[in-house]
Parts: C-alpha cells; sequence; structure tokens
C-alpha cells in the first residue's frame, strides 16, 4: 500500500522509539531508512524497522553510550557499544567530516554495532561538506567467497564520494549477490530468492531465505567481487573487531575522508568531477539502450520523484505490522 513521507517517518520513528530508542536516536535512525524507502532500496527502509525492533526486543539485548575510544587530531575510534550502525555512523561521519575539514583528511573507526545502513548516506554528507570520502563496513561471515560454498565474509558495502560543482558522485555497492535485508524481506513475503544467490548449511543451492540464512549468500562479481569483499572485511578489521565479527554483532566500519584542496583547487576539482560526469552520461547508448548514466543518478531522481508524490510503496505485511507496533496514535499530516 501507499503512505505519506511524513506516515511512513511516523511508523518509523515510532517503531524504533518502541525498540528502546529515545526520540532524538529514533529521529535519527527513521531519517535513514525514510531514505532508503525515497531511493526504491524498500528491503533497506521499513522493513528494516521491524528487522531492528525484533533484534531489540529479544531477551538479553543490551546496549551502551557510545563513545570515542581513542582519538588523535588526524583519527578517531568510535566505540558503539552495541547501538545500531545508523546511530554510530552518522556520529563517526560527522567526527570524519570535522577532522577533515579541518585538517586536510581524516580517518575514523566505528567499531561494536551492526546494520550500518546505506554508506551512501554518509558518502552524500561528505560530498556536501566538499569531502571525497571512502567508507567500508565488513559484516558477519554470512557470504561465501568465490568457488565456496560456506560464509567467510558480510554482504561488505564500500562507497566512494566526490564531491562536484553539479550533483556529486557517489558510489555504493554491496559485494554480495544480495543484501541480507533482501534476503530477511523475502522470508517475510514467501518470496523465493533467485536461482544461485543461495547456499544451505549442505552447501546445496538453494532459493529458501530461510535456508539460505542459515546457510551462506553468493558472492557478487565472481572472483573480482570476491576480491573486493577480502579487502572490505580486513578495512573494517582497522576498528578493533575481529576479522569475522559472529552473530550480525561487532561490526567495524572505516571512514576515509580528505579535502581536494590537499592537492589542487577546491573549485578546479569539483569543475573536473562535474565535467567528467557529464562526458560519462553523454556516452552514446548501446544500440536500443537506455541513455548512459552516472551512479547515484537513479536514487537521486527516484528520490525526488517519490518527495514530488509525497508517496512511498510498503507491503501490507510490514504496513500492519508497524502499526501494530506504533500504536493507535494518528501521525501527522
Amino acid at each position: 500500500m501507499k503512505v505519506t513521507v511524513s506516515e511512513g517517518r511516523f511508523l518509523a520513528e515510532q517503531t524504533m522509539v518502541a525498540a528502546g530508542h529515545n526520540v532524538d536516536e529514533a529521529a535519527i535512525i527513521a531519517d535513514h531508512l525514510i531514505d532508503c524507502e525515497l531511493r526504491g532500496l524498500s528491503y533497506g527502509g521499513l522493513p528494516r524497522a521491524l528487522s531492528v525492533y525484533e533484534r531489540m526486543t529479544k531477551s538479553g539485548f543490551d546496549r551502551g553510550n557510545i563513545e570515542i575510544a581513542h582519538e588523535t587530531p588526524l583519527s578517531a575510534l568510535v566505540d558503539g557499544h552495541n547501538n545500531i550502525g545508523y546511530l554510530v555512523g552518522r556520529r563517526a561521519a560527522e567526527i570524519a567530516i570535522e577532522k577533515a575539514s579541518s585538517q586536510g583528511m581524516a580517518v575514523v573507526g566505528a567499531r561494536d554495532t551492526w546494520h550500518t545502513g546505506m554508506l551512501s548516506y554518509y558518502a552524500e554528507m561528505a560530498a556536501n561538506a566538499d569531502l571525497v570520502s571512502m567508507i567500508a563496513s565488513n559484516a558477519s561471515p554470512n557470504v561465501a567467497p568465490h568457488g565456496g560454498s560456506e560464509g567467510r565474509f558480510g554482504t561488505n558495502p564500500i562507497a566512494f564520494g566526490f564531491p562536484s560543482a553539479d550533483a556529486p558522485v557517489i558510489w555504493d555497492i554491496g559485494t554480495s549477490m544480495m543484501m541480507h535485508g533482501e534476503v530477511v524481506l523475502a522470508g517475510r513475503l514467501g518470496d523465493d530468492l533467485p536461482e544461485g544467490s543461495a547456499f544451505d548449511t549442505d552447501g546445496t543451492p538453494t532459493t529458501d531465505p530461510a535456508k539460505a540464512l542459515q546457510g551462506a549468500i553468493a558472492a557478487w562479481g565472481g572472483h573480482k567481487g570476491s576480491g573486493l569483499a577480502i579487502v572490505v572485511q580486513l578495512l573494517g578489521t582497522l576498528c578493533a573487531v575481529p576479522p569475522m565479527p559472529k552473530d550480525m554483532f561487532g561490526y567495524g566500519c572505516l571512514f576515509v575522508m580528505m579535502r581536494p584542496d590537499l592537492l589542487m583547487s577546491l573549485q578546479d576539482y569539483k569543475a573536473n568531477v562535474a565535467e567528467y560526469a557529464e562526458a560519462i552520461r553523454s556516452t552514446r547508448p548501446v544500440e536500443g539502450g537506455d541513455p548512459v548514466r552516472m551512479p547515484y543518478d537513479r536514487s537521486v531522481a527516484e528520490r525526488q520523484r517519490r518527495i514530488v508524490e509525497d508517496s512511498i510503496e510498503v507491503v501490507d505485511v510490514v504496513y500492519q505490522r508497524l502499526r501494530t507496533i506504533a500504536g493507535s496514535n494518528i501521525p501527522p499530516k
């Protein structure tokens, strides 16, 4: 069903409060989740709110206060103390932006966190602050390396962001055939996974989401994607986390940011980025093909379209569950 953006945000915020977050935390998380919805990445939007609620309301779940465990003028290690990555990643990104803006560059690690969300969300923050960024987040070993059928790395997103005289250039990918949230959502809806995207615990290919979550998701891009995932896993390990965090907890997320004017004029760099992006878009498409796009073009267009329409699509089973959690309050119009 379709809901307004404000209703979607209301449902996300209320669900996060019900999960145990305070109002300010809930607003930060909801902003990230709704941005996923606006960009058409619904598996990471309101359905993810349900996953967060279910995890945090399980017996034995506990979290502490986010704190800076180590800091220098150019670096910091943010200890998430089992807080969700939307909060920990946001704090780490803000610290990295502040340090890189003042010092020229910064390396900030976030540790002991989970569900870091769209790394492009943070890369866009950096690009809007005129910073180049590289962000990489490792995870629990639920993805099999190329040629294998057992988990050895996570879905392992990596993102790069570049400020521009026009729209920023942002590239954000996961290194698995499917993201973990896509598999979870398929399970909620009773859908099968695509052929060749996952293995069960015996190493047999499966299309059953439940078996895939117990087994392993396949790597994206063959040996090249698998190699990139290994790199991301090791970059995350720089954040003082184990090489293979267990049970979907204890992730590491690394933020590296720098000012372009360390090497050249900021305005010249931004002009070069805009010029190059336009050269990519003006590439002659293959016969019968669509116009060539830059990374992030689709996301920006989808976000704007949904904002103008004031509408996001939510599957009924997710909407009804969120409404139950949120209670009988009427969302603002």
